[in-house]
């Protein structure tokens, strides 16, 4: 199927020869925006629970997570035959490396795991954990992906995350260089953020030696700071209706690189951990449609306005 942006169901369809998915793995770590390393208050508006599926629980082996996810997926989803195992709540590069290697190392001695993928923040990755992921693509793949979140300093010292969009950067750059596929969140609508500082945000990605990209819409989830943030001051806030955000996801997919896979245009989550419009309980697929149906509507692609 031609798409008008780079899908992630294509990127995986060719480097592998069978459908794939992916099953969340929570290791027990930590963060340390969490632990008083940096901070005891996290992100503010970081809600791991509202991500992980049922099975995935840290008081679990990794191998029961992993056998109750395949479980899981080949229930939904019949044609999956191989998974990739994704370390996702917290920050999963957040201990000494011998412990990382025997950790991802559970993972990958399961047969249907053909690789992993680490999410982590940008400031807890170094050379010698790089040149040990590098080795383990000899035999499986790979991927880091980071929370990045924005590219504004002041919006990542206003959402308390502890590290500049240089520290970032670099770890992008560094990962790049050791040639680990690498990944990226952003945040549509933090505190603070103009509708033109988004769309701005798009020409510095799209500069940035990327694989992978993520984008979620603002999502206010029950019980962290930012929660009581807009109800104290919904003003400062720019959350997206339904319409606009089709519109201003394509306007920035126009800037991306057209060579950077595009994972999620939006994020979704139980709808028992928001406070937000009504449209962020729908499907994450039922909001896919309607953004390439806008694209087929506007005649337009992912990378149409990007300048090298």
């Amino acid at each position: 199927m031609i798409r008008r942006f780079n899908s992630y169901s294509n990127y995986c369809s060719t480097l592998f020869a069978s459908p794939i998915r992916k099953i969340s793995v929570a290791a027990g770590f930590s963060c340390p925006n969490r632990d008083g390393t940096l901070s005891t208050g996290g992100c503010t508006f970081c809600s791991n629970a509202a991500f992980n599926p049922s099975y995935c629980k840290p008081e679990k082996s990794i191998r029961q997570q992993i056998e109750e996810g395949i479980e899981f997926h080949q229930r939904r989803h019949r044609k999956a035959s191989k998974y990739l195992a994704y370390f996702q709540p917290y920050s999963n590069t957040y201990k000494p490396l011998e412990k990382l290697q025997k950790i991802y190392a559970q993972a990958l001695e399961i047969p249907e795991i053909v690789g992993i993928v680490i999410g982590t923040r940008p400031d807890l990755v170094d050379e010698p954990l790089l040149h040990h992921l590098n080795d383990l693509q000899k035999t499986h793949y790979v991927m880091l992906e980071y929370g990045v979140e924005s590219v504004y300093d002041e919006t990542l010292r206003r959402v308390n995350r502890g590290h500049d969009f240089a520290t970032a950067e670099q770890a992008i750059r560094m990962t790049a260089e050791h040639g680990i596929p690498c990944g990226a969140h952003f945040i549509f609508g933090l505190p603070g953020e103009t509708k033109t500082m988004m769309l701005d945000a798009a020409d510095v990605i799209a500069q940035l030696p990327l694989t992978m990209v993520k984008f979620h819409q603002l999502q206010i989830f029950r019980d962290t700071p930012m929660a009581m943030e807009f109800q104290q001051h919904p003003e400062l806030f720019h959350l997206f209706d339904l319409e606009e955000y089709i519109d201003f996801v394509i306007d920035f997919a126009e800037r991306l690189n057209p060579t950077v896979v595009i994972e999620r245009f939006a994020g979704e989550v139980p709808p028992r951990y928001l406070i937000a419009e009504p449209w962020m309980k729908l499907r994450y697929d039922q909001v896919l449609q309607k953004i390439e149906a806008r694209m087929e509507e506007r005649e337009t692609w992912q990378g149409r306005l990007f300048t090298s």
